[in-house]
């Protein structure tokens, strides 16, 4: 349930995501610049939007072919369905995959969808996030951060990609 916007505090605005989205990009661009293709997985829903936004951003300031792939998985009982990926049968085989989500917590959700990578043999996995929270839980690091933010375990962040809400709060 979502808190009131008066209970909610603004840690970054529109403007703020882009700007996040635009670096991340260059980032990644600087660290691939050899790289032909990579892919962008993104986890489902802000992960895919957000890796939706990067694939643009890449597009625009590097001649690197972007593949989108989007992650589905349960991210409280990731072991009781399995995660799917869309599409179905991607081409990851000595691929730089970056793995691509909101807000990282524990790392549980990108723990879980590690293995699914790992099975196809790619060349490298990083991770890219908007917000690291720093409680690991699982030996799970972002290479790619927008925004570090120490957090209570109380606390949650919320990120909104809509047209009626566009924002990270903190509540």
């Amino acid at each position: 349930m979502a808190l009131p916007l008066q209970e909610q505090n603004l840690i970054l605005d529109k403007a703020q995501i882009e700007q996040k989205i635009m670096r991340i990009a260059y980032q990644i661009y600087e660290k691939n610049f050899e790289e032909q293709e990579l892919v962008l997985a993104g986890i489902y829903e802000n992960g895919y939007t957000l890796a939706q936004m990067l694939a643009e951003k890449l597009q625009a300031i590097s001649p690197i072919q972007v593949q989108l792939l989007c992650i589905t998985l349960n991210k409280t009982v990731p072991l009781n369905e399995p995660i799917m990926m869309d599409p179905e049968q991607p081409s990851l085989t000595d691929k730089v995959i970056v793995l691509v989500d909101d807000v990282l917590n524990t790392g549980k959700t990108l723990a879980y969808t590690l293995n699914t990578f790992l099975a196809h043999n790619p060349k490298k996995v990083e991770i890219a996030t908007l917000v690291d929270r720093h409680h690991p839980l699982y030996p799970v690091a972002a290479t790619y951060t927008g925004y570090s933010l120490a957090t209570t375990l109380n606390e949650h962040i919320m990120v909104y990609l809509n047209e009626e809400k566009y924002g990270a709060y903190l509540n």
